[in-house]
C-alpha cells in the first residue's frame, strides 16, 4: 500500500479522505469501533470550513450549533466578554467522526477497526515501513502518518521525551441539557482548572473541564471534586446544579501533555494531538487537527508523485508544521499560566475586562485564517 494512517480521529480521517481523493491508496487503523465518544470541547473553529467543504464533507448535513461569542469567567465569577471574529460551530465527535468514517469508507479508504498498531519500522533499502498489529499481522506501507492521539504506547517506541515524564493533568466530558445561550462557548476557572460549555447538535451541550491529578486526589472522587471545587464558581454551580446529564458516568482522560513534541519521528509524519496539543481553554484542538490533514496530505500526495524525495518530504512537513502551528502552541502555553489559579485568574479575567482588544489579540495568537 502507498500510505497507513495510524488513528482514526479527525486528522486520520480528513487526511484519508483529502489522499483518497487525490488518487492516493490509503489504510486506516482506528483501535475502537465506530461511533464512540472521546474527551473533547467540541468546538470548532469556522476557519476548517473551506477544507472540508473541499473534501465534501462540510459539516451541515449534522446541523450543529453556530457559535459566535466568547464569555471567561473566573473563580469567583468575574466575566469577560467578547465576539469571536471568525466564529465557530459545536458537533459532538461522536457524531463528526462516525460522518468522516463513512464517507471515507464510500471512497474507498480502507479502514480497519478494532485492530492494535504496536510497532512501527522503517527500512532504509525498501525505503518504506513495517507495521505489526496485535493480531500479529505485518502490513508494509511508503509513508505512515501518525494521527493516533495525544499519547499511545507508540510514544514509548519512539522514545518520545513527553512520554517519558508523567503529566499532571486529566480531562472530564459529559453530554447535557441546559438552558444556556446556543451562540456562546464559555471557559469557567476554577482552582487548579478550567471548565468549557457549548452547544452542540441536537440541542444538547458539551460540558468539559481540565483539572489535575492531584485536584482529584485532594477530593477522592470526581463528583466530590465538582461539588467542592468546581462549584466554587458560580456559574459552574450552576451547571452543575441545574443541567440534565445525558450519561450517568463521564468520558475520563489522564496523562494530558502539552510539551513539544516532533511533528517527524523515524521517519513517521505526526498530525493532530500526537504532533503538538494546544491547550483546550484556546479551543483550537479540533481545527488544528483539520489543518494539519491538509499539511499532511499535500507533502505526502507530492512525495508518492515522486516530485520530492523522502527526506524533501520530512524536511517540508516539518517546516510547514511549525510555521503553521508552532505560534499558536507557544500562546497557549502563556495563556494556560495565567488561569486555572484563582489569584492570576482573578488579575488576568480582571485586566481584560478593560482591555478587549487583548482579547481578540490571544484568539488571533491561537487560531488561524480560512484555508
Amino acid at each position: 500500500m502507498s500510505t497507513l494512517i495510524i488513528g482514526g480521529g479527525l486528522a486520520g480521517l480528513a487526511a484519508a479522505l483529502d489522499l483518497a481523493a487525490r488518487g492516493v491508496s490509503v489504510t486506516l487503523i482506528e483501535r475502537k469501533q465506530y461511533p464512540f465518544h472521546r474527551v473533547c470541547g467540541e468546538y470548532i473553529s469556522n476557519e476548517v470550513l473551506p477544507y472540508l467543504e473541499r473534501l465534501g464533507a462540510g459539516p451541515a448535513v449534522l446541523q450543529p450549533a453556530r457559535i459566535s461569542r466568547l464569555l471567561v469567567s473566573s473563580p469567583a465569577g468575574r466575566v469577560v466578554q467578547a465576539p469571536l471574529d471568525l466564529g465557530g460551530f459545536g458537533i459532538s465527535r461522536y457524531q463528526l467522526d462516525y460522518h468522516l468514517y463513512q464517507l471515507a469508507l464510500a471512497r474507498g479508504v480502507r479502514v480497519e477497526t478494532g485492530a492494535t498498531v504496536t510497532e512501527v519500522t522503517f527500512d532504509g533499502r525498501a525505503n518504506a515501513h513495517c507495521i505489526t498489529l496485535a493480531d500479529g499481522r505485518q502490513l508494509t506501507a511508503r509513508v505512515v502518518l501518525g494521527a493516533y492521539g495525544k499519547r499511545a504506547n507508540l510514544d514509548r517506541q519512539f522514545h518520545r521525551p513527553f512520554f517519558q515524564q508523567r503529566s499532571p493533568y486529566l480531562a472530564v466530558k459529559y453530554h447535557l441539557r441546559y438552558d444556556f445561550p446556543r451562540d456562546l462557548i464559555a471557559l469557567h476557572n476554577f482552582a487548579d482548572g478550567y471548565a468549557g460549555l457549548s452547544a452542540i447538535e441536537d440541542g444538547k451541550y458539551c460540558f468539559c473541564y481540565l483539572t489535575t491529578r492531584r485536584n482529584l486526589r485532594q477530593q477522592g472522587t470526581i463528583p466530590a471534586l465538582e461539588e467542592r471545587v468546581l462549584a466554587r464558581n458560580p456559574f459552574l454551580a450552576k451547571v452543575l446544579g441545574e443541567a440534565e446529564f445525558l450519561y450517568p458516568q463521564p468520558e475520563v482522560i489522564n496523562e494530558i501533555s502539552f510539551a513539544p513534541k516532533a511533528p517527524i519521528e523515524d521517519h513517521v509524519l505526526m498530525c493532530g494531538d500526537a504532533a503538538g496539543l494546544i491547550t483546550p481553554l484556546c479551543g483550537n484542538g479540533m481545527a488544528m487537527a483539520l489543518h494539519g490533514a491538509a499539511l499532511a496530505a499535500g507533502h505526502i500526495a507530492a512525495f508518492l508523485a515522486g516530485k520530492v524525495d523522502r527526506p524533501a518530504l520530512e524536511s517540508r512537513y516539518q517546516h510547514a508544521w511549525r510555521r503553521q502551528f508552532g505560534p499558536r502552541l507557544q500562546v497557549g502555553r502563556a495563556v494556560q499560566r495565567l488561569f486555572g489559579r484563582p489569584f492570576l485568574s482573578e488579575i488576568a479575567i480582571g485586566g481584560l475586562r478593560y482591555w478587549p482588544a487583548a482579547v481578540r489579540l490571544l484568539m488571533k495568537g491561537t487560531h488561524g485564517q480560512p484555508f
